[in-house]
């Protein structure tokens, strides 16, 4: 899946298990073969798996960037700070299912690098990241408050106030305008997001 802003994800559901290739892996099951190279070479380099499946040879080469941490000292402690709250017990129920280490430090990495006023959004999602890895695993994390990375309005509707509100893990299949019986063939992870209170 792949998530974007204003909490939109979009699935792509793929019957050719082991038949793809390139920068996503091979869909194999195997994550140790992800960093196969066009060569067919399985490598650990970042740079060296990126740079294989350029394009044109013209294009130029991924160059290694420097930890946003390092350029941004002053960011640091900050993005530290804020993203200890996945290693915290807002997240615990979580910590068993999926080890928080990765996501955490990503968490930090991104918080670091966005530094130009989009600083809150980069650090939400990073949590956000974790919080949807969670819901994957059957544990619905519901961490977002008036005044830590809100959904802006939902906490102050009254359920029978309007139609849509959030929900931080949503049902594994709903009605939709390409699903209108409501019945999945395939069970996808509930997602986070503002839901119709007649699909709740």
């Amino acid at each position: 899946a792949a998530a974007w802003k204003k909490w939109q994800t979009c699935f792509h559901c793929f019957f050719v298990q082991g038949q793809v290739c390139g920068l996503c892996g091979n869909y194999d099951g195997n994550g140790m073969n992800d960093f196969t190279t066009r060569s067919q070479s399985v490598v650990s380099d970042v740079l060296e798996f990126g740079n294989s499946w350029k394009v044109s040879p013209t294009c130029p080469e991924a160059k290694c960037t420097k930890d946003p941490c390092f350029k941004n000292p002053y960011r640091k402690s900050w993005a530290q700070k804020q993203c200890s709250i996945i290693n915290s017990k807002a997240f615990a129920a979580c910590h068993s299912q999926v080890e928080p280490t990765r996501y955490y430090e990503a968490c930090v990495t991104d918080s670091c690098a966005c530094d130009t006023g989009g600083d809150c959004e980069c650090f939400c999602t990073a949590v956000a990241a974790y919080a949807q890895a969670c819901s994957e695993f059957g544990v619905c994390i519901s961490w977002r408050t008036p005044s830590f990375c809100p959904m802006f309005c939902d906490y102050y509707n009254d359920e029978r106030e309007c139609e849509w509100h959030y929900k931080p893990c949503g049902a594994p299949c709903m009605k939709t305008c390409r699903n209108p019986s409501g019945r999945c063939h395939y069970q996808l992870p509930g997602l986070e997001g503002k839901k119709s209170s007649s699909a709740l």
